[in-house]
C-alpha cells in the first residue's frame, strides 16, 4: 500500500463523522448509532444516503446546497472517501457523514424508517450480475427496510443499459416515476428539476461528459408492493465502453459507440461485457 493511501487512512481515522467498518460489524452490539443518527447530527432533519459515493462529490455538494438535510456517503473504498471527508472537514459541514462499508449491510447501520431518500450516482451497471445491481429489486427491498414506502430513489448514470433496465424494473413493479431524462444536460424538460442535478458533477460524470456521452437520470418512488418482478436482461443493449483505466487512452475515431479501446502500444482489446 502506498504512503499516500496510508496517510489518507490515518487522517480519516481521526474524523469522528467517518465510520469505518470495511469488514462488516465485528461487535455483537452492532453499530452504536443505528436508530440514533439524528442525535449524532444534532437535529431532526431528513437523512439522505449516497450509495457508492466514491470521492463524495455528490454527498458534499448536496450538503452545501441543502443545509437542512443530512447526507451520508457510503463506499467501501476509504481512500476515495477521504476526498469528500476532507472537504467536509475543511468547510465545517455539520450535515455530512461517511460510512466505509458494503452497501449490503445498510440495515445494520440504519433503523427502519430512519432514512428519507437514496441517491445512486454512477454505479457499476453490473451487466452480467443482476443481483449486484444497486437498482435491482434485491437492493430495493433493502432500501425500503430503512426508508419505508414512499421514499425517493434517484439514479444518475452514464449507462444506457442500467438506465433502461431500471426504468423497466420500475414499470414492472408499479413504482411511480417522478422524473426521467435520457440526456440530462441537454434536455429542455429538465428546467423544472433541481439545479443541483446539473451543477454537482462527480469525477465519473465529468469524464463521461468530456467524452461526449449523455447523462441519464431517473427518480422513482419505493412503493408498498412485492418488488418481485425483474426485467429480462436480453431486452436491453449492452454498454460498449468503460471508464478510463491507468495506461489506457480512448482514440478519438473509436470514441463513439465503439466496443474497442487502445492502449499506448496500440493493442486493441474488446471492451464489451
Amino acid at each position: 500500500m502506498g504512503k499516500n493511501k496510508l496517510k489518507k487512512f490515518s487522517e480519516i481515522e481521526q474524523m469522528d463523522f467517518v465510520h469505518q467498518y470495511p469488514f462488516g460489524l465485528l461487535s455483537r452490539e452492532g453499530f452504536p448509532h443505528r436508530g440514533r443518527w439524528h442525535e449524532l447530527f444534532g437535529n431532526d432533519n431528513p437523512i439522505v444516503l449516497e450509495l457508492g459515493c466514491g470521492k463524495g462529490e455528490y454527498t458534499v455538494g448536496l450538503a452545501r446546497k441543502n443545509p437542512d438535510i443530512n447526507y451520508i456517503g457510503i463506499d467501501i473504498k476509504g481512500a476515495r472517501i477521504w476526498t469528500g471527508a476532507k472537504a467536509a472537514q475543511m468547510e465545517k459541514l455539520g450535515n455530512v457523514a461517511f460510512i466505509r462499508t458494503n452497501i449490503e449491510l445498510l440495515e445494520h447501520f440504519f433503523a427502519p424508517g430512519e432514512v428519507s431518500g437514496i441517491w445512486i450516482t454512477f454505479p457499476d451497471p453490473q451487466m452480467k450480475k443482476q443481483r449486484k445491481r444497486l437498482t435491482s429489486t434485491r437492493f430495493l427491498k433493502l432500501y425500503r427496510k430503512i426508508c419505508g414506502a414512499g421514499a425517493d430513489v434517484k439514479l444518475k448514470t452514464d449507462s444506457p443499459f442500467l438506465y433502461a433496465y431500471t426504468k423497466e424494473m420500475a414499470r414492472l413493479n408499479n413504482l411511480e416515476i417522478k422524473a426521467f431524462s435520457e440526456d440530462l444536460h441537454n434536455d429542455t424538460a429538465t428546467e423544472t428539476l433541481p439545479e443541483s442535478l446539473m451543477s454537482i458533477r462527480t469525477h465519473y460524470e465529468q469524464q463521461w461528459l468530456d467524452r461526449g456521452m449523455s447523462i441519464k437520470y431517473l427518480n422513482f418512488v419505493l412503493g408498498e408492493g412485492a418488488l418481485d418482478s425483474e426485467p429480462d436482461d436480453e431486452e436491453f443493449d449492452k454498454d460498449t465502453y468503460r471508464s478510463y483505466s491507468r495506461g489506457w487512452i480512448q482514440m478519438p475515431e473509436l470514441m463513439n459507440n465503439s466496443p474497442y479501446a487502445w492502449n499506448i502500444g496500440h493493442k486493441i482489446i474488446n471492451r464489451k461485457s
